[in-house]
């Protein structure tokens, strides 16, 4: 995490990735594994940050990190190969509306009647700024060109770095915002980005923020009254119909200094869902193990 706040501070299905999602065929009920994983090239002269990369396959800045331990954030060296990680577990919840894991920092859309799923990256609330973590709601309103209001703690915050905040900042392009906003509940909204980083980090005061092109496809696409869910599940497993059991573990969200600045590992609890695949007979306990120290996010097979 080190390197990801340093960033921040300076400035087996088939997939189809899309300048707004990437987009997965939905699986039958009873199986929840999805995609591949993909590796790509760096060219031998590039100039890109490792952002540009994760935007350009639809991947968070996090989801990259965890799938390529060590790599340059700023510049992954030419030659070298990135790993995509384009595989995943559905989350286990209802196939409706939205569903936010804020653990993996993803969001996933099912379109109503629709045979697939839309996967997202996302940028969350900050330590002492959560995004809801465990919660069921909808979204009341959509505003097109969404103004910003910051509270007077916001305000005070941005004072103590030396920072003016103005107590209004209309639409447009400079708003932190975006350009879209889904309101949800009474306190949060999903939204765009005035930045071109902090997707796949914990860098807003609460709310769910999303690439520009993904904002605009949400706010096309997802009707008022929509179900939204919240949840944090950094581990999700799975057994398949044909008996193959799989587990997907990310690195769980920092409740302390000592953890976000990576001096202390986050511990990882199994939950009892997980376990229902993980304490079969069948499994491999040193393949898990190994799964739970790597924190790859992406489906290691257990049988």
């Amino acid at each position: 995490m080190r390197h990801v706040k340093l960033f921040c501070s300076l400035f087996a299905a088939l997939v189809s990735v899309n300048a707004h999602a990437v987009s997965y065929p939905l699986p039958p009920e009873g199986s929840r594994l999805v995609g591949s994983v993909q590796h790509i090239t760096v060219p031998i002269d590039n100039k890109k940050p490792l952002e540009e990369f994760a935007a350009q396959y639809g991947q968070g800045l996090s989801n990259m990190l965890e799938a390529n331990p060590g790599v340059d954030v700023y510049l992954p060296r030419g030659g070298s190969t990135l790993t995509i990680p384009q595989q995943l577990i559905l989350p286990d919840t209802p196939r409706q509306g939205v569903v936010v894991n804020v653990a993996e920092m993803r969001l996933y859309y099912y379109p109503p009647g629709g045979a697939t799923v839309e996967v997202l990256p996302i940028g969350i609330g900050q330590a002492g700024r959560e995004t809801p973590r465990n919660w069921v709601t909808s979204v009341q309103r959509k505003q097109d060109g969404p103004t910003w209001t910051p509270t007077a703690n916001t305000r005070r915050e941005y004072a103590k770095e030396g920072k003016t905040l103005p107590a209004f900042v209309p639409a447009g392009p400079d708003n932190p915002m975006g350009l879209y906003a889904i309101y949800i509940g009474r306190l949060y909204a999903i939204h765009g980005t005035n930045a071109n980083f902090g997707i796949g980090l914990r860098v807003s005061h609460g709310c769910v923020r999303l690439r520009n092109d993904d904002i605009k496809f949400l706010f096309q696409n997802v009707p008022v009254g929509t179900r939204v869910q919240f949840i944090d599940e950094p581990v999700k497993a799975t057994t398949e119909p044909d008996g193959s059991r799989y587990v997907e573990v990310h690195n769980p969200l920092s409740t302390t200094d000592a953890q976000f600045n990576g001096d202390e590992v986050v511990p990882i609890t199994l939950s009892s869902a997980v376990r229902k695949v993980t304490d079969q007979a069948d499994v491999d306990t040193g393949v898990l193990d190994q799964a739970v120290q790597n924190r790859s996010g992406m489906p290691v097979r257990l049988n």
